[in-house]
């Protein structure tokens, strides 16, 4: 099945860095704070850890892994003494930033999977819709309002070769157990209405979903089962003494037999795992709602989600209140692989987004924006999540999730416990789990390599053709993606 894009677009490329003025004072006037956390809902902060406390097990990281790390390793044992600890708010983190997607696929998707792990695909792929039946049945038996919706998502392709890419995409699938319908572009106007779309491949197994609801009503579950949870505690150290280890922080510690790292784009405690991820910065946009004859124009029917298959690729989404979320396309590396607030938010590429928006729905050029944001993914060099333990397997850790984490998060915190406790399962046999992504090379080659592979991915989205630095990172495996 091949998996890159040959076809020459040249002229026709739809996006760029140009941006017209119109779309710069549309983006000006948003609000500089991620839509999901501008909520009255948003709970208050737990009290941060002041004191030196005993656990049982310790989970650093408060986002969606950490959430179903202490939920999961509750359920199997009731009386385990629980503690996670968060360095800022939960939700602050990517978990309240993203698009809510939640894919079934625990791959980065299925071309990656077909490209990474063929002989293993058809039980990654059963494993992935396992792992998204629980998270609705868990988000259905917890009462957690999260506007959890089934509706699947859409890759619109817009060239030709796209299309048929797409196409050959949805006749090998069902070889691996996945089943997706390929619609044509006059098929797809039905769906949507577009200028740019030539056809698309729909995946009816992703959800979309209030990403910052969602990571609330999972703390507010773990706190009616017990679980403590200190917020705005910044971890400083991890100690390994004969007994466990210990967790410093800024005003007390904990000492616990295991503890999980969890805590995505920020530098690891763990030292080996920063050499295999990096921070890369993503940035969106959010709509003002929609008026019914805004939406008829544009055709969009059904509450479905999208995302176009460049290598520079958006992704889209309508939400409860009737707005369209807008993001991808840029994945900012900064040197050093530095993580910083001032980062969150980037004018050049909010007016960018604004404008590819436009020219994807000419209809709605002039509509408003009310919020834009950004955050930190991590990312790695194979796009899909990679394990391992430290400190004579007293800690175990996952990263690299590399922004398509929302349901994926679940299975590896499962498979960090089967890790940390020493248990052969099903999923630490997996070859996905046994192995590790290629390293990124130290300072200055990796700011070299990533924005030269930047550059690469954006003159291939222009032109069909992957040069010789793409040529070769694709032989060696190693890859760049947000």
């Amino acid at each position: 099945m091949s998996v890159t894009t040959s076809a020459y677009i040249g002229d026709y490329f739809p996006y760029g860095k140009v941006t017209s003025e119109e779309a710069k004072l549309a983006v000006a006037k948003a609000k500089p704070e991620a839509f999901w956390l501008d909520d009255a809902i948003r709970p208050e902060a737990m009290p941060a850890l002041a004191q030196d406390i005993y656990a049982d097990l310790v989970i650093i990281g408060g986002g969606f892994t950490g959430m179903w790390t202490a939920l999961l390793a509750q359920e199997e044992k009731p009386e385990r003494k629980i503690v996670l600890l968060e360095g800022e708010q939960i939700g602050d983190g990517a978990a309240g930033r993203n698009g809510g997607f939640i894919s079934a696929s625990i791959t980065h998707g299925f071309v990656n999977g077909f490209k990474r792990w063929p002989e293993e695909l058809p039980k990654l792929v059963r494993m992935g819709h396992e792992n998204l039946a629980e998270i609705e049945d868990f988000i259905n038996r917890n009462q957690i309002d999260c506007d959890f919706q089934w509706y699947g998502e859409m890759n619109v392709a817009i060239t030709e070769d796209h299309a048929l890419e797409l196409l050959e995409m949805a006749s090998t699938a069902p070889e691996f157990g996945e089943n997706f319908k390929y619609l044509s572009q006059q098929e797809l106007s039905k769906i949507i209405k577009s200028p740019l779309y030539k056809g698309a491949l729909f995946d009816e197994d992703v959800a979309i979903v209030d990403p910052a609801r969602l990571v609330w009503g999972l703390r507010r579950v773990a706190l009616e089962r017990g679980i403590a949870i200190y917020e705005n505690t910044w971890v400083d150290d991890i100690d390994y003494t004969i007994t466990g280890v210990k967790i410093k922080t800024s005003l007390g510690s904990v000492k616990a037999p295991k503890v999980i790292v969890a805590t995505g784009a920020e530098k690891s405690l763990i030292k080996e795992v920063n050499k295999y991820v990096v921070p890369v910065y993503d940035y969106a946009l959010m709509t003002e709602p929609l008026t019914e004859e805004q939406w008829e124009e544009i055709g969009w029917t059904e509450p479905i989600g999208f995302s176009d298959v460049f290598n520079q690729f958006h992704y889209f989404r309508p939400t409860i209140e009737g707005r369209i979320l807008w993001g991808g396309y840029d994945a900012v590396y900064h040197y050093g692989a530095e993580v910083n607030p001032d980062y969150d938010f980037s004018d050049e590429s909010f007016a960018m987004l604004g404008e590819h928006f436009y020219r994807t729905f000419p209809s709605l050029r002039g509509i408003g924006f009310t919020h834009k944001w950004g955050g930190a993914i991590d990312t790695c060099s194979r796009f899909a999540p990679f394990w391992g333990t430290a400190f004579s397997g007293r800690v175990a850790y996952v990263a690299g999730f590399t922004g398509l984490g929302v349901g994926s998060s679940r299975f590896a915190a499962k498979t960090m416990l089967d890790l940390l406790y020493d248990r052969k399962s099903e999923r630490t046999k997996l070859k996905m789990v046994k192995t590790k992504p290629f390293r990124f090379p130290p300072e200055p080659f990796r700011f070299i390599a990533i924005n030269l592979t930047r550059w690469s991915l954006d003159r291939a989205d222009k032109t069909g053709k992957r040069n010789l630095w793409l040529k070769l990172i694709d032989k060696l495996g190693f890859g760049f993606d947000s």
